[in-house]
């Protein structure tokens, strides 16, 4: 069973990202905040769940949370600023987007930078620990598939659809086959293997 919260005061925004180590298309983060008493017995790590079952906590998370938001950072900036920091502007895009700024940030990870004046706590595999960012991750994740289902329509040889920009066998023979898209991340694909660092 996931945490409610961190603390019982105070609003928190639960954050996390999906997309990080794709060979293609943005990095999407989510922050939510949901109410305190706020439980589903589906809600755990996106990882941890079916396509199926992140699809039917989507439309529970938005309808209950008490704000939400969705933001990206795509392939060109990523290469222009790393994937880390991208994962970060990301968050803190995310976070912009609420409609009235949190008093905590539980960020899922060990590390966070941000222009944002908000206290925050880093929370290694926090999506399996807090509601919050399990809801997070489950946005994120969402409309990251989603984005990458749309774009697969028009570049259908790097089997977007199923891969979702991952660096699958048949992703990068089809990239050693047709090149790179626009959409491609430059910096994940020339050279060495990079997603070893991340």
């Amino acid at each position: 069973m996931l945490e409610p919260y961190f603390s019982p005061t105070g609003v928190e925004a639960g954050c996390d990202e999906a997309g990080r180590g794709c060979l293609a298309g943005p990095v999407f983060a989510a922050a939510v905040v949901l109410p305190k008493d706020f439980s589903h017995p589906l809600l755990n790590d996106s990882k941890q769940l079916t396509e199926r079952q992140r699809e039917a906590l989507r439309p529970v998370i938005e309808a209950e949370a008490i704000a939400y938001q969705v933001a990206a950072v795509e392939a060109a900036e990523i290469d222009r600023i790393n994937i880390l920091n991208a994962s970060f502007l990301a968050m803190t895009r995310a976070v912009e987007g609420l409609k009235s700024a949190p008093d905590l940030l539980l960020i899922d990870g060990n590390r966070f930078r941000s222009s944002l004046e908000i206290p925050y706590r880093c929370i290694v595999r926090g999506d399996g620990i807090y509601a919050s960012i399990a809801a997070a991750s489950v946005l994120a994740k969402t409309y990251r598939d989603d984005y990458m289902r749309a774009i697969d329509r028009e570049f259908p040889v790097y089997g977007w659809q199923q891969n979702k920009g991952y660096p699958t066998l048949a992703h990068r023979r089809a990239i050693a086959e047709h090149g790179l898209s626009p959409h491609h991340r430059l910096t994940f694909n020339s050279g060495g293997d990079q997603l070893t660092l991340f």
